[in-house]
């Protein structure tokens, strides 16, 4: 218990440190990883059945000739890639959300200093550090939360690429 008490008191400090857009960016991150965690939930787990449906319906048809037939085929697919690539554009447009509220940290950051040294007076080298600091941790968590969601959609679109394709040699054509 007393563990974790200073654990969140780091966390809190942490946070502090780098101002309000740090939070947000916080935010950010929690809700990108939730959508990867469900993303990789799906994949694991209940595309499997998704498929077998789809397969055991594909194989219960006597035509699988004609062009109807073609055509289910294709709806059934493009039904299943859709629910394949369903949060992925968000979870992209998070990844590259991250970076730019790390700027904007470093810029909020930056107008502090320029306030500091306006109402001191001088270039106080100690409280300029402080608000320097301050400036960059943003930045750096911005970009560690890109780099860690940009990993995790390549990872993905590939799952998506390469199911869709298992997908289409599943549900055979008889010519």
């Amino acid at each position: 218990m007393i563990l974790f008490i200073e654990m969140m008191n780091s966390i809190r400090e942490f946070l502090d440190t780098g101002g309000q857009v740090l939070t947000v960016i916080a935010f950010v991150i929690c809700l990108m990883w939730l959508l990867i965690f469900e993303r990789m939930y799906f994949f694991l787990r209940s595309y499997k059945y998704v498929k077998a449906d789809i397969v055991q319906r594909w194989e219960k048809r006597t035509d699988k000739s004609s062009w109807s037939a073609e055509q289910i085929k294709i709806a059934n697919v493009s039904r299943v890639t859709e629910m394949l690539k369903q949060n992925v554009a968000l979870i992209q447009s998070l990844v590259v959300l991250c970076p730019l509220l790390g700027l904007l940290g470093t810029v909020t950051g930056m107008i502090e200093v320029f306030d500091v040294m306006a109402i001191s007076g001088s270039g106080n080298a100690r409280s300029m550090a402080s608000g320097v600091s301050r400036a960059t941790i943003p930045t750096m968590a911005g970009m560690v939360g890109s780099l860690s969601g940009v990993f995790v959609v390549t990872w993905l679109q590939r799952k998506i690429k390469r199911r869709t394709q298992q997908l289409e040699d599943s549900l055979p054509l008889v010519h």
